[in-house]
C-alpha cells in the first residue's frame, strides 16, 4: 500500500480538526462540504473506510507516534 507523506497527513488531520470545530460553531454548508472532502482524502490516504479509523491511522503514521500509545483511542 502506498503511504501518504507525514506532512500531508498532518495537514489533513489539522484541517479536519479545524473544520470540525468550525462546523460545531457555525455549521456552514461550505465548511461541512470541505470537512467531507478532507475526511474522504484521509480515508483514501490511510486505506480506511471511516474517519475515526483514518484519524487514528494517520496519527500513528506521524513522526513521534508510539505503537504502544493507545491514548488516541480514548480521544474520540
Amino acid at each position: 500500500m502506498l503511504m501518504a507523506h507525514p506532512v500531508v497527513l498532518q495537514r489533513l488531520v489539522t484541517e479536519y480538526e479545524t473544520l470540525q470545530d468550525l462546523d460545531a460553531e457555525i455549521g456552514t454548508p461550505a465548511a461541512e462540504r470541505r470537512m467531507q472532502d478532507v475526511a474522504y482524502t484521509l480515508c483514501v490516504s490511510t486505506g480506511t473506510r471511516d474517519i475515526d479509523a483514518a484519524l487514528i491511522a494517520a496519527r500513528h503514521q506521524l513522526p513521534g507516534a508510539r505503537p504502544e500509545d493507545d491514548s488516541l483511542l480514548a480521544a474520540g
